[in-house]
């Protein structure tokens, strides 16, 4: 691996430490962005071999994906059979074909076993032994052609999986950097939550003062997301119920709510409907309420008197409803010490039966990218120090995954 390859490889995260990818790059515009999702793809440990088809080349200059992934690319298949090398049934074969940005006509010849350029040569050679994901890039009349269509639900039988694309400006634009890699996590990651099914909640909830202005706090969702996204790359089958303004998520079960009434319904419906294996209750949820809620905007300018009441006690119903259920409960405190933080989230396991609690400072956690907790049990407690959101997720799900 070059120098700067070594310089950036695995800074993001491990999760594709050891995987080999092959990123395929047929001859649309969006190959222009190829250069930024192989750095991104080193990032999080895999190692890159771009192939490129002759329309690709040029787009994007071969140098500049050998400087991407610090690796010689395939330019055209030669006597060194380049396309067995890198996708041939033997031990030192790719863990994945990502072929991205794929035009209609690349979608097509792949579909129809053509194999004509390097592109569609690697993809005939890696299709009875190695995952195969697309990431379509096209003008939108061209994306809904019916043969399109059929030869995108053809490969998607036998298979193959599509990433996007997003419809803007009349175009079916290749999906965005982030979108890609975590389906590609997602397909090459560990499944030690193959099988459990896992309920998140995650944001800040809405109280309505009129139909404009509401209580509510500072919690971005940040946490919950991480927390549901890196449940789905192990495996999980995930709900989130997430509050309306929290960050966005990849997660492909989601349910958008903003009063604690919605958010204690959602969890109602679910424990009810399902059976779940694991909840999570992450969201930052309002303790009152107004006891009474303008229908039209108050006026300014006068002195406002507010009557608050309590707000039910979301985490007190999960086990009601779920007695076998795995629960994790969240407690933020503003301006206290470790003792009273720690004696805080027993009183929760004491009342709510939680299994474990994860408490912290708000003053750190909230809108924050980072995270300090404790882990808290009944009969113990660990400090998680300092660290991204993301990181904390994985240490989350790793002690989780211990215990059951």
């Amino acid at each position: 691996m070059l120098h700067h390859v070594e310089l950036i490889h695995a800074t993001k995260s491990k999760k594709l430490l050891g995987k080999k990818i092959v990123l395929a790059i047929p001859g649309s515009i969006a190959a222009v962005e190829c250069v930024k999702l192989a750095r991104e793809l080193i990032r999080h440990g895999a190692e890159v071999h771009a192939v490129m088809s002759e329309s690709a080349q040029k787009i994007v200059h071969p140098y500049a994906m050998e400087f991407a992934t610090g690796n010689k690319v395939v330019t055209e298949i030669t006597g060194f059979i380049e396309h067995v090398e890198l996708c041939g049934e033997h031990d030192k074969k790719a863990d994945l074909v990502l072929v991205c940005p794929a035009t209609a006509n690349t979608i097509s010849k792949i579909a129809c076993g053509i194999d004509d350029t390097p592109v569609t040569t690697v993809v005939t050679t890696a299709f009875a032994h190695t995952p195969i994901m697309i990431a379509p890039a096209m003008h939108a009349t061209m994306y809904e052609h019916p043969i399109v269509k059929e030869n995108i639900e053809k490969l998607k039988r036998v298979g193959v999986e599509f990433i996007g694309p997003r419809f803007e400006e009349g175009k079916a634009k290749v999906a965005s950097i982030d979108e890609i890699i975590y389906y590609v996590i997602k397909k090459l990651h560990k499944k030690d939550l193959e099988g459990k099914r896992v309920l998140i909640t995650a944001g800040a909830t809405r109280e309505y003062l009129d139909p404009i202005r509401f209580i509510t706090n500072k919690s971005s969702g940040k946490m919950g997301v991480a927390l549901a996204e890196e449940a789905e790359l192990r495996g999980a089958e995930v709900t989130l119920i997430k509050t309306k303004g929290s960050v966005p998520s990849f997660v492909e079960n989601q349910i958008e709510v903003e009063t604690v009434e919605e958010m204690l319904q959602a969890i109602e419906s679910e424990l009810k409907s399902k059976e779940y294996d694991i909840v999570i209750l992450a969201a930052a949820v309002s303790d009152f309420t107004p006891k009474e809620k303008a229908q039209k905007k108050i006026k300014s300018g006068k002195e406002l008197i507010l009557e608050l009441v309590p707000t039910p006690k979301i985490i007190q119903r999960v086990k009601e409803i779920a007695p076998d259920v795995f629960l994790v409960g969240f407690k933020a405190e503003y301006g206290v010490g470790e003792e009273e933080l720690i004696a805080q989230a027993r009183r929760q396991i004491e009342k709510a039966k939680s299994d474990v609690v994860i408490a912290n400072r708000g003053e750190v956690a909230f809108g924050s990218e980072v995270n300090e907790v404790y882990w808290i049990t009944g009969e113990s407690y660990e400090k998680l120090p300092l660290m991204s959101k993301r990181e904390l997720a994985e240490k989350i799900w790793d002690k989780i995954v211990g215990i059951l």
